[in-house]
C-alpha cells in the first residue's frame, strides 16, 4: 500500500512538471514570436496595437504553438483541426476574435477558451460539434457574439452557457435542434439580442416552452417545418426583427399563426415573410396585427395571387417605410394602389410598365431603387419625384439619357446609373441636380462626354466613369469644382490636354489601365491629389543615361501626394529624378515596372516613405552590395517592404557589410531600415549558403519585422539542397571569424607558455611529484589485478655516492647475516628496460622500501623519484612499507623541497646509523624488526617502524 501511494505521488509529480513545462514551451514561443512557422502577421498600420494572424487553409491539424501572446485576430479558418486542448490556446490573454470555421473540430476541453478574457467574437461554423455541454465556454465573460451554424448540435446543456453573461448574439443555423426547449439556456442568457436558429428541424415555435422573458430583440426562425407560430405569453417584449422567411410545411398545408394578443408583438417593426407556406388570409391577419408598429417588409419570392393581396395590405400600414419586392412578378395594376411607401426596392422583378399614378401620393419617397430590371429608358413617372434623394437605376437596359428625363429631381445627391447601356449623354443632363455628390457611370458604352458635366454639378465629388470607351477627355471636368474622387479606368485615354486643370479639390484619380505612354504634363495642377494609381499602363522609358537626355519628372508638383501605385508598366530604365516633388509620399507600388536597376538616388525625392513595394521586377543583376545603403538609408521611415519575385538568390544585401549590423538583446538589427517591420520576399531564387546567414539569423531572432511566410521560403540553390527550408540552413560555421580565430589560438597558446615556464620555475617539484603519483597509481591498480607476488624483501633506494655503506655495511648484514633477499639497481634492475619502469617495478616487487638518505640521496633526482613512489605506495596502501634510514644529520630546511618527505619525518620516527665510535648492534636489531614488520593497516600501527637511535 505504501508503495502503491509513492509511485501515485512520483506520478503526480512528474504530471505537474510535464504541464509545468508545457505552459513554459507556451509562454516562452508567445512572448515575443514574430516569424512564424504556419501562419502570417496581416500587414496594417499599428500592428502591435492590432495584430491579425492569419493561419487559414494551412493544413493545419492543431493550433500552431508559436502564435504572438499580443494577437487580437486569430483566423485559424479551413483546416483539419479536430480537438482544442486545454492548452492549445493558452496566454492568448488579448485575444478579441477568433475565427476557427471549416475545420473538424468535434470536441473541446472544459477550460480550452479559460486565457481569452478578452475575447469579444468566437466563429465555430462548419464543424463537427454534436452537443454544448460541461463547461465548453468557461472563461468567456466578455464574449459577444458566438457562432456555431452548419455544426451537428442536437442539445445544449445550462452548465455550457452559463458563462456566457455578456453574450449578445448567438447563431445556430442550421444544426439538428428539434425542440424550441432544448435552445433555453440560450434564450435566457441575459443580455442576449439576436438569435437565429434558422435551418434547423423544429416543427412548432410556442412561447410556452422558452417559460420567462428574455431580451431577444431579433429573432431568426426561417427556414424551418414550423406548423404553428405560437406567442401566448409576453417572452418577448422587446422583439424588433421577426424573420419567418420559408417557413412552413414542406408537403401540402400551411403554418398557422396563433398571437391571441397583439400586444405581444408590439415593438416588431421589421417583418420577413419571403416564401412563407402560409395562407394569404392569415398573412393578411399577421399584416393587421403589426399595423401599427411596422417599419420595414420583405415579401420576396410570393406567388402572384398573394402578392398583390399582401401589396394591398401594406399600403394600408401607416408607419411601413421600406417595402422589398424582389423575386416576383409585378404588374402595373398590382402597384397602383400602394400610396404610402417611402422606400421601394423593386429589383429583379419582370418588365413592368409604371403607371403616372403610381408614385403620385408617395409625398416623402426619399430613396427609391429600381435596380437589376429591363427598363431601356428612365420612366417619366420619376419626374414626379421631388423629394427623391437617391435613385439607383442600376442592372437595367437604358442606352441614352436625355434632357428632361430627370429634370425635376433638384434634391437628388446620389445618382447610380451604373450597369446600363449608356452610349450617350445630352449636355443639359445634370443641369438641375446642383446637389448631386456621388454619381456612377461605370460599365456602359460611353465614347464621348459631350461636355455632359460642364452644367448643374457644382457640388459633385465623387464620378465613377471606369470600363467605358472613353479616348479624350479634354476640358471636361473644368466645371466640377467639387470634385474629390475620380475614376476613369479601364478606358482607351490616349489625349488628357488640360484635362484636370481646374481640379483644384482632387484627391483621389484612377488612371489605370487607360494604355497611357506618357503623363507628360497633364498632372500639374493637382495640387491636393493624395491618391494616384496610373497602373497597367505602358509607360516606358529607355536608359538614356549615355545620351544625357534629360526626362521631365510627371508628378514634380504633386507636394501632396502620399500614395502612388504604377505597377505593370513596360520601362527598362526609372530615371533617378522620376519621383521628384514627391515629399510627401507615404506609399509606392512599383509592381513589374520592368525595370532591371535601382539608382542610388531613386528615392532621394520621397524621405517620408513607410512603405515600398518593388515585386516581380527582375533584379537579379543588381549589384546592391555597392549602393544599397545609401539607397536605403534615404528612406529611413520604411515600414514595409515587399520585393517577392525579384529574381535574388541572396537577401544580405539588406544587411550590407558587418559594420552595418548592430544587436541589441542577441538579436541581429538593422541600420539602414530602423522602422521596417514588415518584409515580403517571397519567390526568390534563394540560395541555402552563407550569403544568407545574416538574414537568416535576422529573421528568426528579431522581434520588430515580420518576413512574412518565412519559414515556407525553398533553396534553388546549391543542387543539393534544392527545394529544402531556407531557414533550416545551420549559419552557425557561417559566423567563424577566421582572423577572430587565430587570435584566439596565439593568445592561448602565448598565455600557456608563460603559464607552463611559471608552474616549471615555481612548481616543478609538486609537478614532477604529481606526476610520479599517478604513474605509481597505474602501476599499483594494474598489480593489484592481477595479484602480482613479492620478488623482494626490500628494495633499496640509495645514491652511488653511498654505494660504499651499502656494500660495505648493510648488504653483508641483511642478506648474509639476516638472510633477506634485498632488490639493488645496479644488481637487479632489467636491462633494456627504462629507469623509471625499473624503479616502479622494484618499489613494488619488494614488501619494503629502505631509503638511504644523505645530503647527496637528497641531491638526485632519482632518488627523489623513489622515495615520492615509495611514499605513494604507503598512503595508497595504508601499509607499513617505507623505511628511512639517514645517514647524516640533515636540517628541516634542506627538506623543504621535498615537502613530502619531510611531513613523513615530522610525523613518524626514523633510523639514524650511529655515528662513528657508537655500537650498530641496536641499530640492526632495529632494522631487522622494521623489515619483519607485518602489512598491517596504517590505522592500527605507525606509519614508519624503527626508532631514532641515540
Amino acid at each position: 500500500m505504501l508503495i502503491r501511494r509513492v509511485r501515485s505521488k512520483r506520478f503526480d509529480l512528474i504530471r505537474f512538471s510535464l504541464c509545468f513545462l508545457l505552459c513554459c514551451r507556451f509562454f516562452v514561443n508567445r512572448v515575443n514570436s514574430y516569424v512564424l512557422t504556419n501562419c502570417t502577421i496581416e500587414n496594417t498600420r499599428n500592428i502591435t496595437i492590432n495584430m491579425k494572424v492569419l493561419c487559414s487553409q494551412r493544413n493545419l491539424e492543431s493550433i500552431p504553438n508559436d502564435i504572438p501572446s499580443k494577437v487580437r485576430f486569430l483566423d485559424i479558418s479551413y483546416n483539419y483541426i479536430s480537438k482544442i486542448k486545454i492548452f492549445d490556446l493558452k496566454f492568448l490573454t488579448t485575444l478579441k476574435v477568433l475565427n476557427m470555421c471549416s475545420n473538424i473540430i468535434s470536441h473541446i476541453d472544459d477550460g480550452a477558451f479559460s486565457d481569452l478574457v478578452a475575447l469579444q467574437v468566437l466563429n465555430l461554423d462548419e464543424n463537427k460539434l454534436t452537443c454544448l455541454s460541461g463547461h465548453m465556454f468557461q472563461g468567456l465573460g466578455n464574449l459577444l457574439v458566438l457562432t456555431l451554424s452548419e455544426n451537428y448540435i442536437t442539445t445544449i446543456t445550462r452548465s455550457s452557457v452559463q458563462s456566457l453573461y455578456s453574450l449578445k448574439e448567438a447563431v445556430l443555423k442550421i444544426n439538428r435542434l428539434r425542440d424550441i426547449e432544448h435552445v433555453t439556456p440560450i434564450f435566457h442568457l441575459p443580455n442576449l439580442q439576436t438569435l437565429d436558429i434558422s435551418g434547423n428541424l423544429f416543427d412548432s415555435f410556442q412561447s410556452s416552452k422558452i417559460s420567462k422573458s428574455t431580451s431577444v430583440r431579433r429573432l431568426d426562425v426561417s427556414y424551418n417545418t414550423l406548423k404553428i407560430f405560437s406567442i401566448t405569453d409576453n417572452v418577448f417584449p422587446d422583439l424588433q426583427t421577426l424573420h419567418l422567411s420559408y417557413c412552413g410545411p414542406h408537403e401540402n398545408g400551411s403554418m398557422d399563426w396563433d398571437i391571441p394578443d397583439s400586444h405581444f408583438l408590439r415593438n416588431v417593426s421589421d417583418l420577413h415573410l419571403s416564401h412563407i407556406h402560409m395562407s394569404a388570409e392569415m398573412m393578411s391577419m399577421v399584416l393587421r396585427s403589426l399595423n401599427s408598429s411596422l417599419v420595414n417588409l420583405t415579401l420576396n419570392d410570393q406567388v402572384e395571387y398573394k402578392l398583390k393581396t399582401l401589396v394591398d395590405e401594406a399600403c394600408h400600414i401607416p408607419t411601413l417605410r421600406t417595402v422589398h419586392l424582389k423575386e416576383n412578378n409585378i404588374s402595373k395594376d398590382m402597384l397602383q394602389s400602394c400610396t404610402q411607401v417611402t422606400e421601394m426596392d423593386l429589383s429583379d422583378s419582370d418588365t413592368i410598365e409604371l403607371s403616372e399614378l403610381f408614385f403620385r401620393s408617395m409625398k416623402y419617397l426619399r430613396i427609391l431603387s429600381l435596380r437589376s430590371n429591363r427598363l431601356r429608358s428612365i420612366p417619366n413617372v420619376l419626374k414626379n419625384l421631388a423629394t427623391l434623394e437617391v435613385l439607383n437605376l442600376s442592372g437595367n437596359m437604358i442606352s441614352r439619357l436625355d434632357c428632361l428625363d430627370l429634370d425635376n429631381l433638384t434634391r437628388l445627391t446620389e445618382l447610380y446609373l451604373q450597369i446600363n447601356y449608356i452610349s450617350i449623354i445630352e449636355e443639359c443632363f445634370f443641369q438641375d441636380m446642383g446637389a448631386l455628390n456621388i454619381l456612377y457611370l461605370y460599365n456602359n458604352k460611353i465614347f464621348t462626354l459631350n461636355g455632359a458635366f460642364k452644367k448643374g454639378l457644382v457640388n459633385l465629388e465623387s464620378l465613377n466613369l471606369k470600363h467605358n470607351y472613353l479616348r479624350s477627355i479634354e476640358g471636361e471636368f473644368e466645371n466640377l469644382p467639387s470634385l474629390k474622387h475620380l475614376d476613369l479606368s479601364f478606358n482607351d485615354i490616349y489625349l488628357m490636354k488640360g484635362a484636370f486643370e481646374d481640379l483644384a479639390t482632387l484627391t483621389t484619380l484612377d488612371l489605370s489601365s487607360c494604355g497611357i505612354l506618357d503623363l507628360g504634363k497633364s498632372l500639374t495642377a493637382l495640387n491636393a491629389l493624395k491618391t494616384l494609381n496610373v497602373s497597367h499602363n505602358s509607360m516606358g522609358f529607355e536608359d538614356f543615361r549615355e545620351n544625357n537626355i534629360q526626362i521631365n519628372p510627371p508628378f514634380s508638383n504633386l507636394s501632396s501626394l502620399e500614395h502612388l501605385v504604377m505597377d505593370y508598366q513596360s520601362t527598362f530604365y526609372l530615371p533617378s529624378d522620376y519621383l521628384q516633388g514627391l515629399k510627401s509620399l507615404l506609399t509606392l507600388s512599383a509592381q513589374n515596372f520592368h525595370f532591371n536597376s535601382l539608382d542610388p538616388e531613386t528615392f532621394a525625392h520621397t524621405p517620408n516613405l513607410i512603405s515600398l513595394d518593388i515585386s516581380k521586377n527582375d533584379l537579379s543583376k543588381n549589384d546592391f552590395t555597392e549602393h544599397s545603403l545609401k539607397l536605403f538609408k534615404l528612406i529611413p521611415n520604411l515600414e514595409k517592404l515587399y520585393m517577392s519575385e525579384c529574381g535574388l538568390p541572396s537577401l544580405d544585401f539588406i544587411f550590407l557589410v558587418e559594420r552595418n549590423i548592430f544587436k541589441k538583446d542577441n538579436e541581429v538589427s538593422l541600420s539602414s531600415l530602423p522602422a521596417l517591420t514588415f518584409l515580403d520576399v517571397q519567390g526568390n531564387p534563394f540560395s541555402c549558403d552563407c550569403s544568407n546567414a545574416f538574414f537568416i539569423q535576422w529573421a528568426k531572432s528579431n522581434s520588430q519585422t515580420q518576413v512574412v511566410e518565412a519559414y515556407q521560403y525553398l533553396c534553388k540553390y546549391p543542387k543539393d539542397l534544392k527545394g529544402s527550408k531556407l531557414l533550416d540552413l545551420d549559419t552557425r560555421p557561417c559566423f567563424v571569424d577566421s582572423g577572430f580565430f587565430y587570435y584566439i589560438s596565439t593568445a592561448s597558446l602565448v598565455i600557456l607558455t608563460l603559464l607552463g615556464a611559471f608552474i616549471y620555475h615555481l612548481l616543478r617539484w609538486q609537478v614532477v611529484y604529481a606526476y610520479y603519483l599517478f604513474q605509481a597509481y597505474l602501476y599499483d591498480a594494474k598489480r593489484k589485478k592481477h595479484c602480482v607476488p613479492y620478488q623482494f624483501d626490500a628494495f633499496i633506494s640509495y645514491n652511488a655516492h653511498d654505494e660504499p655503506w651499502v656494500k660495505g655495511e648493510l648488504l653483508p648484514e641483511l642478506e648474509e647475516g639476516q638472510g633477506w633477499k634485498l632488490c639493488l639497481h645496479h644488481r637487479d634492475f632489467q636491462p633494456g628496460k627504462s629507469i623509471i619502469d625499473n624503479i616502479t617495478d622494484a618499489i613494488y616487487g619488494s614488501r619494503k622500501t629502505i631509503s638511504v638518505i644523505s645530503h647527496r640521496y637528497l641531491e638526485s633526482e632519482w632518488c627523489s623519484r623513489e622515495i615520492q613512489m615509495a611514499s605513494f605506495r604507503l598512503f595508497d596502501e595504508q601499509k607499513d612499507v617505507l623505511i628511512l634510514v639517514f645517514l647524516e644529520e640533515i636540517p628541516d630546511q634542506q627538506l623543504s623541497p621535498y615537502h613530502r618527505m619531510r611531513r613523513l619525518v615530522k610525523k613518524s620516527t626514523y633510523l639514524s646509523w650511529p655515528k662513528a665510535g657508537d655500537h650498530t648492534g641496536v641499530f640492526w636489531h632495529k632494522l631487522r624488526m622494521a623489515l619483519e614488520t607485518k602489512d598491517c593497516p596504517a590505522e592500527e600501527n605507525p606509519i614508519l617502524t624503527g626508532v631514532e637511535m641515540p
